[in-house]
This record gives C-alpha cells, sequence and structure tokens, in this order.
C-alpha cells in the first residue's frame, strides 16, 4: 500500500487494558450525582471476580480499528515496548488489518499496561504512560489524521505533527485530546486547535479545556469553535451529543440500547472515530452524526473498546431499523 492510499491514520499512545471486575466497593456521589468516587475499604484484602486483558487499545488505536471495519484503509502512527505485550499489541492490529508500519519498538522500555477498575457497568482507569521518545515516521499524506491521547512528555512532538499539518493543507484533522493534552492547555496547543476540522470531546472535558463553568451546550461549542477548530462535537453521555459546523448546530439523541450497557469503556472513543470515520466516508455532519451513537451502544455490550466496533453493514442495520425519533435536530 502506498503512503498517499491511506484514508486515516491515527496518531496517539497504545495500551492494554486489563479489566479487574470488583463487586465489593460502594459508590459515593455528591448531590447531583455528578463527582462519585468508588470505595474500598483500607488496608484490607478486596476481593475481585476476573480479570480481562485487552491489547492493542488506547483513543487512536480504537479509532485505527474503527475505521477499519468501517471500510477505510488506516494505519496507527504509535509507540510499544519490547515486551510479550507490545508484541500481542501488533498481532492484534494486524488481525484487524491495520496497518503496523508506523509503530516503533522499544526493545529497552514497556508497553503501556492500565488497569480498569470494572464497577456494575461503568469503569475507573489507572494510567501509566511510558515515556517514549516521539517521532514522527513519513506518513505520506493521508486524507484525514486522527490525533489523540499522548503521555506528558509529548509537547515537542505535538508541534512537530502541528508543523507537519501545516506543511500538508489537504489533510483534514481530527483532534480528541487526551488526559495529558488537556493538562496541556489550549494555549500551549493553539495551533493545533487552529489546525483541526473536526473536534471532538465531552461536556466536562470541554469546561476544562475553556477553563469555563459554562453549562449551555450551544455556549459551549461556540466558544470551542472560537478556539479555532471548524466542527465542534461535544458528548454529554447518555443524554445524547451536539456538533456546530458553523452553519447551525445539532443535537443527537442515543441510540436506544438493546439491553442495558454491559461495560462502559470505549463508548466515547467509538463515538468520535465513527464521526469521523463518517466525514472521510463523505457524509454530513448530521449523517455522520446520526451514525456515531449507534457504534457507542454496540460497544458497551462487551468488554474493552474493541469487541463491539461494527462494520459498515452492520452500521447501516442498526440505522435503517432507529425509531423515529432517532435523528439530528437544529438547536
Amino acid at each position: 500500500m502506498n503512503q498517499d492510499q491511506y484514508d486515516f491514520v491515527a496518531i496517539g499512545d497504545t495500551a492494554t487494558d486489563a479489566f479487574i471486575r470488583i463487586k465489593d466497593a460502594a459508590l459515593h456521589c455528591n448531590i447531583n450525582h455528578e463527582q462519585c468516587e468508588i470505595c474500598f475499604r483500607f488496608g484490607d484484602k478486596v476481593p475481585y471476580e476476573d480479570v480481562i486483558a485487552v491489547p492493542a487499545v488506547g483513543n487512536s488505536a480504537n479509532a485505527a480499528v474503527a475505521a477499519t471495519r468501517l471500510g477505510l484503509k488506516s494505519a496507527l502512527v504509535s509507540n510499544l515496548g519490547g515486551d510479550y505485550f507490545g508484541k500481542e499489541c501488533l498481532d492484534a492490529l494486524a488481525k484487524e488489518k491495520v496497518t503496523t508500519d508506523f509503530i516503533k519498538i522499544h526493545q529497552d522500555q514497556k508497553t503501556n499496561y492500565h488497569y480498569v477498575l470494572w464497577y456494575e457497568d461503568d469503569r475507573t482507569i489507572l494510567i501509566k504512560h511510558e515515556e517514549y521518545p516521539y517521532s514522527l515516521p513519513d506518513i505520506g499524506v493521508p486524507r484525514w489524521v486522527y490525533f489523540s491521547s499522548l503521555g506528558g512528555n509529548s509537547e515537542e512532538f505535538h508541534a512537530i505533527v502541528t508543523q507537519y499539518l501545516y506543511n500538508h493543507p489537504e489533510i483534514k484533522l481530527a483532534f480528541q485530546p487526551g488526559t495529558f493534552q488537556m493538562k496541556m492547555g489550549r494555549k500551549t496547543l493553539a495551533k493545533t486547535y487552529e489546525r483541526t476540522e473536526v473536534f471532538i470531546c465531552n461536556k466536562e472535558e470541554s469546561q476544562r479545556i475553556l477553563e469555563t463553568n459554562e453549562t449551555d451546550i450551544k455556549t459551549l461549542l461556540k466558544m470551542m469553535r472560537d478556539v479555532g477548530p471548524r466542527i465542534a462535537v461535544i458528548t454529554d453521555g447518555v443524554k445524547g451529543a451536539y456538533a456546530d459546523d458553523g452553519g447551525a448546530a445539532y443535537f443527537m439523541p442515543p441510540y436506544p440500547d438493546p439491553k442495558p450497557p454491559f461495560e462502559r469503556t470505549g463508548a466515547g472513543d467509538a463515538f468520535s472515530s465513527t464521526f469521523v470515520a463518517g466525514m472521510a466516508l463523505g457524509l454530513s455532519v448530521t449523517e455522520a452524526l446520526s451514525w456515531a451513537p449507534i457504534n457507542s451502544m454496540s460497544v458497551v455490550q462487551y468488554i474493552g473498546a474493541r469487541e463491539g466496533l461494527l462494520r459498515r453493514e452492520q452500521l447501516k442495520n442498526y440505522l435503517n431499523q432507529a425509531p423515529e425519533n432517532y435523528r439530528p435536530s437544529k438547536i
């Protein structure tokens, strides 16, 4: 495959997620049930139900798999350690037909390994990003670059990627910031935000990035677009999602769950990557907005962020069976 044939190149860290299913815990929330804490007995032995390891995940790895399953020619730019877990990640990506030519193996380092505390249908993730020496391989001129979660030592790498994108204006950038990218602040990453075609985050993340207590989604969308992105998308959990393309703002309800969610890891990644993949496939903003919640609905029926990702025909079948009120509306 020639470099210029890629539809979708995802850039970001890759990890193995170890899901530790627990029942002997308690959830403590504030009066609005918005800020919650999971609690264990301190200094005790806490039993767990099971452990299930899922290799080759992370915002960008998940996006590359989602795009491939939807029919795009996709590749991943990432870093892995020279250990067993790194090989396991490579094998998982190859099985998904995601091109791994741009993944660098660091023989003397570990592969990122995260612990997911799975309680009821939600999760709390213990993360650690290994400090890889980031570098950008020659990715050619893909139609879309999907840029997401990286380690805290990646500030210089962001400048390199952003400059590459400015040097190739024909490439469209989708930006889904991870934990450390949000900590860097929008001023540090100002050029990245300005170069962004599609920006996606959840409501709480938008408030953190914009340093505001504003709660009105339509206002947050406009504020986000004022930072630079041409299209801003903000998700709000089970309430639905919103998008603003500069011409109009839209609300999209969630796709009805066929049964209660089993495990919620990857729901946001599924939404974000499906929206961008839809745009890469030539859909309008409202069409992409109607695709994205379907993959989120599917992912939460399985363990981990990858298994439930749909292929295009499967997704279209759900769309054809959608209830009458499942459609975007202007706000």
